[in-house]
């Protein structure tokens, strides 16, 4: 065998898939305890990527409190959607990945007893079942008074499946006898 022929080898045989390794970026949502982004990196890595860097933003949390992670990666291309789906079995937020990302976004309000029907439950039912993040929330719960409260919700859905997510909306709300105020459409993220 020729020097030549053990370069050209070595430059497709990565992983016995014979394609030729990629960098991809995935930004997660994790949520502030001991052992998540463990739990995070593991299907990633049993699953073939290969880790690049990740930057993890413990000072800047989400909407929801949650710790944005951006992770950057390498793997043959027929992997990177089994890593991806590996990281939502394994009950991982994926915000974006690759060139998927929520194109989308749709602003809403929630009005009822926001507080005593579990607000936490109610966003994390709606990025469930919706196929949307919540990407801004701001709550208004006047105390002291019978007043309903209120919450803007900023949803980043998939492009195309806006109306899907705020059926789904509209089914939880239904479920905790809240009020949805239709939302305003605004374009790409």
């Amino acid at each position: 065998m020729s020097t030549q022929d053990i370069e050209s080898e070595s430059d497709t045989e990565t992983d016995g898939s014979g394609e030729l390794p990629q960098p991809h970026t995935i930004r997660l949502e994790l949520v502030d305890e001991p052992g998540q982004l463990l739990s995070a990196l593991q299907p990633i890595a049993e699953n073939g990527g290969n880790l690049l860097s990740i930057f993890h933003e413990r000072g800047n949390l989400t909407p929801r409190g949650h710790i944005p992670v951006e992770v950057d990666l390498e793997c043959p291309p027929d992997r990177f959607d089994i890593i991806v789906d590996a990281l939502r079995d394994a009950g991982i937020n994926v915000i974006r990945a690759g060139a998927e990302h929520f194109g989308e976004t749709v602003s809403l309000i929630l009005v009822g007893d926001l507080v005593d029907t579990d607000l936490s439950h109610t966003l994390h039912s709606i990025e469930d079942g919706a196929e949307a993040t919540v990407t801004d929330v701001s709550l208004s719960a006047p105390s002291g008074t019978q007043e309903p409260s209120s919450a803007r919700l900023r949803l980043a859905t998939r492009s195309g499946k806006t109306d899907e997510a705020l059926a789904v909306v509209r089914d939880i709300a239904a479920e905790k006898d809240l009020h949805v105020v239709e939302p305003l459409t605004e374009g790409s993220a």
